[in-house]
């Protein structure tokens, strides 16, 4: 018979004498989650530390990802190889993978990373959804499951209810959410600021609802079998003790986000009877630990055969060998067309791969992000590929992180740039994954018009820029709008950000140049081998820097126009071949983009730039354009006064 209360003070004493090395972190959350934790990974949880990306493991999410310890514990003692006990050691230090907070390592057992409160019950239903659409499209008879901790922190979180709304619309019965209800946060007791009716909010979204005490196992146990035969979302409200077993710190702020000192310490130790020095786990409690997965064995061996099925998936639906023909048939399209347009075009030819899943934020018609895909992902129908994530904007970026995060679909979504706000906290995070969710942004300037300035984006795009591991694309026309959707699709290492017009635009494009590679810049046009100055733009404004030049021209000023794609890919190329692109006679370079002016400062000056640095204005796109002095002749007569003064 398992001692549990011996096995979960393994973790206890593991995260509490790990924080007290480092000098900081939070101990009271894993003290207060050990039992139900140890009950998981015992009895419940299908994993396998000898193969820790197996496809068909169940997945354990640590929402609440102040608590890191506890997780880090978990994985030590059920034998991670990566999770070694000097990790534990070396916890919040330089070079380690026990960060502060979970950070994204398959490897080791860490799923996804969290601690921006509320971001993992979003992570998790995107989880959920991924292996009910996986299992639905291989036939198979069985659904891993998603396990969630999480705190009155991530409840109070406004992600956290866009994500449980959407998953009890769904019925994601693979889905359970375990709260950690200690009535306790840094300022204090939760009573200073949450008065909700948790239990009432759950259920009022159509999930399953069970309260539990979890500090006994076999109320622990009985809760979480009656969750595995639920047919909706469950939650298991488990009252817990922050600090559990501390004399002087149990049940109290003080236990939350400091170390419990080395006085507290040996006196939790008498409290717990845990006669063991610093970092020390009894041989005979980490074999009981160590052999925890194999109660999973049978399971893993039989799942073992359907990754030959998700591989043989991967290859037949392989959304990179379509471009050969997207970009054969787009390339002598002539009619002017939106930029969003131009993306449902090539949604349509990538919905024939089922290695794909798209969706909005209610903009469907907006965004055009359906295409021709008829099969939506519902509560009857888990294989389909197109998600309705209501005006969720944040929950739903959050929701396709965690499928990203799984590596069995391409996901996309649409909403409108100015929306991107919303989305910052998980789009920042994919990027510190560096996982690839592509987001379409539509309606990408002052060019949308009549909406105005609420909807008129201006600092977003540079926002976007401003991420590490980003990935920005902002085409001028349909041949432009398929090399950025190739890029995207083929990037794995961060999110792709596609920037698109609501305004027709025409076809511009120099095919010949983007051929062989896409480098992120080209130049579309240059009327004298000996140029004068470089125009760069993006987007929309590519004609515009067309007409320019072209006015230019008539009055003696040779230009090369470069379009600019993709920021993000230009900035990679060597600083030789950028230098090339941009070279000039007189070494001007100016910039035409409808934004902020900020991000182009390290291309050139100041006052060669042509852009928005104020908010937009309610009128016809025409009209705003020419508000903000972003008209071909304005342009033109403003170049010219410049190079004169040089």
């Amino acid at each position: 018979m398992k001692n549990y209360l011996e096995l979960s003070n393994c973790i206890r004493f593991l995260s509490i004498d790990a924080v007290q090395r480092a000098k900081s972190g939070h101990p009271g959350m894993p003290m207060g989650m050990a039992d139900i934790a140890t009950v998981l990974f015992q009895d419940y949880i299908n994993f396998n530390p000898t193969d820790p990306e197996w496809s068909f493991r169940d997945r354990f999410v640590l929402s609440n990802g102040h608590g890191s310890m506890l997780l880090y514990s978990l994985l030590h003692l059920t034998g991670y190889r990566k999770m070694t006990l000097e990790q534990i050691k070396n916890f919040r230090q330089l070079g380690s993978i026990t960060a502060g907070h979970p950070e994204y390592e398959p490897e080791a057992g860490i799923e996804i990373t969290t601690g921006p409160l509320g971001q993992g019950i979003a992570n998790a239903v995107g989880m959920a959804i991924a292996q009910k659409n996986l299992a639905s499209k291989l036939k198979l008879k069985f659904c891993p499951k998603v396990y969630v901790f999480c705190g009155d922190g991530c409840l109070q979180e406004g992600i956290s209810q866009e994500a449980i709304s959407l998953a009890g619309h769904l019925k994601l019965d693979n889905l359970i959410l375990i709260y950690d209800n200690n009535k306790i946060s840094i300022d204090g007791s939760t009573d200073l600021s949450f008065s909700d009716n948790t239990n009432l909010r759950f259920e009022s979204v159509n999930w399953n609802v069970l309260n539990g005490d979890g500090h006994n196992f076999s109320n622990i146990k009985k809760n979480i079998d009656k969750s595995l035969k639920s047919k909706k979302p469950t939650l298991i409200n488990f009252k817990t003790t922050i600090g559990f077993g501390s004399p002087n710190k149990s049940s109290k702020a003080s236990s939350h986000g400091s170390p419990l000192g080395d006085e507290e310490i040996v006196k939790t130790r008498a409290q717990l009877k845990w006669n063991h020095g610093e970092f020390i786990v009894p041989k005979s409690l980490l074999k009981i630990w160590r052999g925890s997965h194999k109660r999973c064995m049978s399971h893993y061996n039989t799942t073992k055969k359907y990754e030959l099925k998700i591989k043989k998936f991967k290859s037949e639906n392989n959304l990179s060998k379509l471009f050969v023909s997207i970009k054969k048939d787009v390339i002598k399209f002539q009619d002017k067309q939106a930029t969003r347009k131009s993306s449902e075009v090539i949604i349509n030819y990538l919905s024939k791969s089922k290695a794909i899943i798209g969706g909005s934020a209610d903009l469907t018609g907006s965004n055009l992000t359906k295409g021709n895909i008829t099969s939506i992902i519902d509560s009857k129908n888990f294989g389909g590929q197109y998600i309705h994530f209501g005006v969720r904007e944040h929950g739903m970026a959050g929701i396709m992180n965690g499928i990203a995060s799984t590596n069995f679909f391409k996901i996309f979504s649409g909403t409108f740039l100015s929306f991107a706000d919303y989305m910052k906290p998980s789009l920042r995070l994919a990027a510190l994954m560096q996982i690839d969710p592509i987001l379409v942004f539509t309606h990408d300037s002052i060019g949308l018009g009549e909406d105005g300035p609420t909807h008129q984006p201006i600092e977003q795009i540079n926002m976007l820029r401003s991420i590490p591991n980003g990935n920005v694309f902002r085409p001028a026309d349909l041949f432009e709008t398929a090399l950025c959707w190739e890029a995207a699709i083929n990037i794995k290492n961060g999110p792709s950000f596609l920037c698109l017009s609501r305004q027709n635009l025409p076809q511009i494009s120099n095919k010949i140049a983007n051929t062989k590679k896409f480098h992120g810049a080209y130049v579309i046009d240059q009327n004298d081998k000996n140029n004068q100055i470089t125009i760069i733009a993006t987007g929309s404004e590519v004609s515009l820097a067309l007409e320019t030049a072209r006015l230019l021209k008539e009055n003696n000023i040779s230009s090369k126009v470069v379009s600019m794609p993709s920021t993000s890919l230009f900035e990679k190329q060597p600083s030789s071949f950028q230098k090339n692109l941009l070279k000039s006679s007189l070494g001007q370079v100016f910039v035409i983009e409808a934004g902020s002016t900020m991000y182009w400062n390290k291309f050139t000056e100041e006052g060669n730039i042509f852009g928005i640095d104020d908010f937009g204005a309610s009128a016809p796109a025409d009209q705003v354009y020419k508000k903000f002095g972003l008209d071909s002749k304005t342009i033109s007569k403003k170049i010219m006064k410049g190079i004169k003064k040089k």
